[in-house]
């Protein structure tokens, strides 16, 4: 059972939501906040697996609620879920730590869908967002070469991938038996190879650029399917 928290300040709509995800027999809505502090304070109290949060917000926005939450427990997922899709919005989110961003006006059955998806560890970006997102993306430095598998150690592809998938350093260090030291250390070598600047850079540029080519690496080399499971 996925717990869901929903951080909303237009009850009907809280309310709605809620009465539709609790139809899935695989979702359980386990609390509502009006604003961003009840998030993050029902956050620390239910301990949910996913949250669906609202940007605009009184009193704390969804912006500062999802860099809070994730900073003080980033195993929690979290799902934008706003009817506002300008850039600042978008990229603000997503640096501050959540894994997916949909509009509002995405059919229920796709946000439990995305709901799924983040659960399992993997981002989630509307259909209008992802062009925002990559717009963003700072370009290649020129002296960069051409993505091959020499460019990488295989553990770097395997981190850059598990990154790509919305992957924390802690659970990264557990699926690739590795110290969280290690993969931070492994983390650092890529940023400057890709001339970024953070991991959210870095986990976007990767899932733009580089998880089709990663994909058929993979499966061509034999690397280990546990990535992709």
């Amino acid at each position: 059972m996925i717990r869901l928290l929903l951080a909303d300040d237009q009850p009907l709509f809280r309310q709605g939501l809620a009465s539709l995800l609790s139809l899935e027999e695989d979702l359980e809505v386990v609390g509502e906040a009006n604003d961003g502090n009840e998030a993050i304070a029902l956050s620390s109290q239910l301990q949910p697996d996913v949250i669906l949060m609202d940007v605009r917000m009184p009193i704390c926005d969804g912006v500062q609620a999802t860099g809070d939450i994730h900073q003080r427990f980033p195993w929690i997922r979290i799902l934008v879920l706003t009817t506002f899709d300008e850039d600042e919005y978008v990229l603000h989110s997503l640096q501050a730590g959540a894994l997916g961003y949909l509009l509002k006006s995405t059919p229920s059955q796709e946000v439990a869908a995305a709901i799924r998806n983040l659960h399992r560890g993997y981002s989630q970006l509307g259909p209008t967002i992802a062009p925002k997102v990559f717009a963003q993306l700072n370009p290649i430095p020129s002296t960069q070469k051409t993505l091959s598998q020499n460019d990488f150690s295989d553990r770097e592809i395997e981190i850059l991938t598990l990154l790509a998938q919305g992957k924390n350093n802690r659970e990264i260090a557990s699926l690739l038996h590795l110290t969280e030291g290690t993969v931070k250390n492994h983390l650092t070598n890529i940023f400057c190879q890709l001339g970024v600047r953070d991991r959210t850079q870095a986990a976007l540029w990767a899932q733009k650029t580089l998880l089709s080519s990663l994909l058929n690496f993979y499966f061509e080399s034999g690397i280990s399917r546990k990535l992709f499971d």
